[in-house]
């Protein structure tokens, strides 16, 4: 039943993207198995820093990260929206256990079985360590936690995946989040800075064709779950980097006027020559983006912790 209302879900949303102008696909379908598996490729490049920037923050900065969630407060819930594997994390609450912190720690994810692994591992390395994972979309999941627990509330959203919402899903999104917290709570986003669009580019457009490969699965996905029909070859991955916007973009171009049919949805889509597909945007940021979008959503920056380069930060707000 649970495959069936994904594969709805699926179906709804190609039939709508494939029929707008201009064409697109939802980048929350690249993470099937295979999907997942090339995405671990493409974590594993030395071009791809921002798995291993925020890795280092957290393992380098750890101390002060966890002073400063936890300062002037020793009991608390800290709450992980899109946790995954929580392996970041685990090194905040290590520390946090060694210290005796009261912490209840809440991942939420919209894979069961992705919680249910964590909270296993998490259950024989730390054993003193409360966990309740939440299962489903951010804020529908939350929902019961939305009154006053009395204890203060950290949220960590992390992995830069805020830079892929549009302007208008980011204003929901933190408005959404401002609406859980009272006063003194705190949230941590992780955003990807600006940089050289050199180096952008090399993460994002990378020389092993991980990426392209990334996004043509998502072609294969549709292939498998919805009985299209996609040539493979009649298409490339092209993604864009805009240093003023900071709008990373990628697209999948059709190299020719073709027609693809969709057997799941009864119907056909055509494709002119060079026209592109919308499929993902990654967002890069400065500081002064950061702190305005923070005190239009009733926080202020509290502290900025940031890599050695200075790619990256994950980003302390406390709630006025």
């Amino acid at each position: 039943m649970e495959q069936q209302t994904i594969v709805s879900e699926l179906a709804t949303d190609t039939l709508r993207g494939l029929n707008s102008k201009p064409k697109y696909l939802l980048s929350k379908y690249f993470y099937d198995d295979e999907g997942s598996r090339i995405f671990q490729d493409i974590m594993r490049m030395p071009e791809y820093y921002l798995t291993d920037c925020e890795f280092e923050i957290f393992t380098s900065q750890r101390t002060q990260i966890v002073e400063a969630i936890s300062e002037g407060c020793n009991k608390f819930e800290l709450i992980e929206l899109g946790a995954g594997d929580g392996l970041k994390t685990t090194i905040l609450l290590e520390h946090m256990v060694e210290k005796s912190i009261g912490v209840q720690y809440i991942p939420v994810d919209i894979s069961e079985k992705t919680n249910a692994d964590l909270v296993k591992k998490l259950s024989n390395e730390l054993p003193a360590l409360g966990v309740k994972a939440l299962t489903g979309d951010y804020f529908h999941a939350l929902k019961p936690l939305n009154g006053h627990s009395g204890l203060r509330k950290i949220f960590l959203f992390l992995g830069a995946n805020i830079g892929n919402f549009s302007d208008e899903e980011t204003q929901l999104f933190l408005s959404q989040l401002s609406s859980l917290c009272h006063t003194g709570d705190k949230v941590m986003i992780g955003f990807d800075l600006k940089k050289s669009p050199e180096v952008i580019m090399n993460a994002y457009s990378d020389p092993h064709g991980h990426t392209r490969r990334f996004n043509l699965n998502h072609l294969v996905r549709l292939n498998k779950e919805l009985g299209a029909n996609f040539d493979l070859s009649n298409f490339e991955q092209h993604t864009s980097y805009h240093p003023g916007t900071g709008a990373v973009k990628s697209h999948l171009v059709s190299l020719t006027d073709q027609k693809v049919d969709m057997e799941e949805l009864g119907q056909s889509f055509h494709f002119d020559k060079w026209e592109p597909v919308f499929m993902e945007l990654s967002r890069k940021f400065d500081l002064e983006t950061i702190a305005i979008m923070a005190e239009n959503h009733g926080f202020k920056v509290e502290k900025q912790f940031m890599d050695k380069r200075n790619y990256f930060v994950d980003s302390l707000w406390v709630k006025d």
